[in-house]
């Protein structure tokens, strides 16, 4: 299925169609090929993806944390930093829009810091998700690609799974699951831009990964402004 073009509105009218992230303007299908995706490097990193190839496809959504305000010079309360209001409003309208797309989770993984937590927490609840969201040191902002790929290997036989986690080593992360890194190669790893607030939807299964779709906030605030608009009862002029 084709993207629409760059003159169509913005709409949810599709969000039944399984398809439907790929129904939008604001989808970027990326497709990595590769003659044999098997062969990679013996590295940490490249073995936990070739084991997780072995199972099921799986629907990986990573989500950057919202609005958090400043960055405080001093670590310990910069990882206490909370959401700022329009963090959290902007976790409600993204949560809306996803509840319309008819997407939901059956894991929820986070970083152990407030801002990624409250956005974790915020979305999840928002679109149904009933357990506690799971804090882990695997998408804190130290952590290597090779602790990230032993997460996403250990859920590997859950269906829709949603992390939340920082820039830059999120954006690294993404990256390499489109293109494995590759020593030999020197290929450089995918760059995918992740401002705060934005969400990519990944398929994840033999070989590399592809990206579905990705929804940024200013597309976010476009949907959620076009559902609203159009939920609303009209009123009599009489």
């Amino acid at each position: 299925m084709g993207l629409t073009s760059a003159t169509q509105p913005l709409t949810l009218s599709d969000r039944h169609h399984p398809d439907a992230w790929a129904n939008r303007i604001i989808i970027f299908p990326y497709f990595v090929g590769s003659k044999n995706p098997f062969k990679l490097n013996h590295t940490p990193a490249a073995d936990s993806l070739a084991v997780y190839n072995c199972y099921r496809t799986m629907n990986l959504y990573i989500l950057r944390h919202a609005s958090a305000g400043t960055k405080r010079p001093n670590p310990l309360l910069d990882n206490k930093r909370p959401l700022d209001k329009e963090g959290k409003d902007y976790c409600l309208r993204l949560a809306h829009v996803l509840n319309k797309m008819k997407v939901n989770f059956d894991l929820v993984v986070s970083s152990p810091l407030k801002r990624s937590l409250q956005t974790a927490q915020l979305v999840a609840t928002e679109t149904g998700y009933e357990t506690p969201v799971l804090p882990t040191k695997a998408l804190a902002p130290e952590a290597r690609l090779t602790d990230f790929m032993q997460l996403i290997g250990e859920f590997s036989d859950r269906e829709n799974v949603l992390v939340v986690g920082h820039n830059p080593n999120l954006q690294l992360f993404l990256g390499s699951l489109l293109a494995p890194p590759d020593d030999k190669s020197g290929r450089p790893v995918p760059q995918v831009r992740l401002r705060k607030g934005t969400i990519a939807r990944l398929s994840l299964v033999r070989g590399p990964a592809v990206l579905v779709g990705l929804l940024d906030p200013r597309v976010v605030r476009t949907l959620y402004a076009t559902s609203t608009t159009k939920s609303r009862p009209k009123t009599s002029r009489k």
